[in-house]
């Protein structure tokens, strides 16, 4: 199974895995599964962490680099497919990353591991508990 991973669910993978959702942890676990990790989610956190929001246990490139590797992830670029398909999305968020997401989602028929249930209102499977 190919999903599309948000950056809650890859911060908790990598930093608190406990904290994972139960199927999200058997779906990130999955050697079978093919894990994305949209390069807007990597671009995401970075800025997060460049603004002091958001703490990682270690050094922001050193954490994404093993995060990447750990678990196998495949980095998903930035598209006009993508984008152009986020232009034609109501307005049920605003946040540009987790839309973006919902796009890349929508584009490549793949479900997202995240805690956040905003994805379903675009009608897009969420893995979470």
């Amino acid at each position: 199974m190919r999903v599309l991973v948000d950056a809650n669910a890859l911060i908790r993978a990598v930093d608190q895995p406990a904290l994972l959702g139960a199927a999200a942890r058997s779906v990130l676990e999955d050697p079978g599964n093919q894990l994305l990790l949209s390069v807007a989610t990597i671009w995401e956190i970075s800025i997060k962490v460049g603004l002091k929001k958001l703490a990682l246990a270690t050094p922001y490139r050193q954490w994404i680099t093993r995060g990447v590797a750990d678990l196998g992830m495949v980095l998903l670029p930035i598209t006009i497919d993508y984008t152009d398909a986020q232009v034609g999305l109501p307005m049920h968020h605003r946040d540009p990353f987790d839309r973006l997401l919902v796009a890349q989602a929508q584009v490549e028929g793949v479900s997202v591991v995240s805690s956040d249930a905003v994805f379903e209102q675009y009608g897009v499977t969420r893995i979470w508990h």
